[in-house]
């Protein structure tokens, strides 16, 4: 067997063996939204990253590193409370494993969020994007390697990654709730260091609209699964070269949790419309 698929069903066999429920929707929390279950999901179970075996575990600062399941609405979700990022050392088949995960235990649709530096011109702190397309090539894709036929075909399409009937969704409702809403490109590096300014300027003459270390390979692990996919960014910052200050973790997380209160409702009102419209 696959070594990649064995510690998956590994995974998967400790989860079933600790949690017994079926989530209909995976959301990945992004910075500013790691308390986003206390106070909008009617929490059923968590279960630890340490607890599964095998798991990669974060390691990144204020990410609790655990799975919640739990009801947004009368939606049953799973969330991660802390991703796994790529510069954290792991191989980037062990950073989309939570990802497939999520799938195996029921997941039909990924939602995922990120805080994000803003490239595109007017764009400006505590903006919110619609994520429309990706450019994942600066990272190691998550599908090299002898693929999983139980996952996904050989050489997946990817000229629909982000689901368009979910983008209008979203779209609907942040217009609902009068939450401003751009869109855009997300570009991933793999990090950790900022982007220079040569790299942003590279990043805007390939046109990407946003750049980050996370979300386009759990997208690309996603959709080779066969799941329904919708990103919004936070953008928490102007990228360097854009921004006349040096940028900081500091700054990005101030700014994340600024806008937190509206990035939560759009959030939550988006996957109670996805579930409605799409799901049911």
């Amino acid at each position: 067997m696959n070594e990649v698929y064995e510690k998956l069903l590994k995974c998967y066999e400790s989860y079933k063996a600790k949690i017994d429920f079926t989530p209909k929707v995976a959301l990945i929390l992004g910075s500013g939204l790691g308390d986003y279950a206390d106070d909008h999901i009617k929490v059923e179970a968590t279960l630890d990253y340490h607890d599964i075996e095998g798991f990669p575990v974060s390691t990144v600062p204020g990410h609790k590193g655990r799975f919640i399941f739990g009801y947004v609405d009368d939606v049953p979700v799973v969330c991660m409370q802390g991703r796994v990022h790529y510069y954290e050392g792991y191989d980037m088949s062990d950073v989309v494993l939570p990802t497939r995960l999520m799938k195996l235990m029921g997941a039909e649709v990924l939602f995922l969020t990120n805080a994000a530096g803003g490239i595109r011109q007017g764009f400006q702190a505590g903006d919110f994007m619609l994520i429309e397309d990706q450019i994942s090539c600066f990272v190691p894709s998550p599908l090299r390697g002898a693929n999983i036929e139980e996952l996904g075909v050989r050489f997946p399409d990817m000229s629909h990654i982000y689901d368009e009937d979910l983008q209008t969704i979203v779209r609907k409702t942040a217009l609902n709730n009068d939450i401003p809403l751009k869109d855009g490109v997300y570009l991933q590096l793999s990090g950790p260091q900022y982007e220079s300014p040569a790299e942003i300027t590279m990043a805007r003459t390939l046109g990407a609209d946003a750049v980050g270390m996370s979300t386009a390979c759990e997208a690309v692990a996603a959709n080779h699964m066969g799941m329904k996919i919708v990103g919004i960014s936070c953008i928490s910052n102007l990228a360097s070269g854009i921004s006349p200050t040096p940028l900081t973790h500091g700054e990005i997380q101030e700014t994340a949790d600024r806008v937190a209160p509206m990035f939560k409702k759009l959030v939550t009102e988006s996957i109670k419309n996805i579930n409605r419209e799409v799901l049911s």
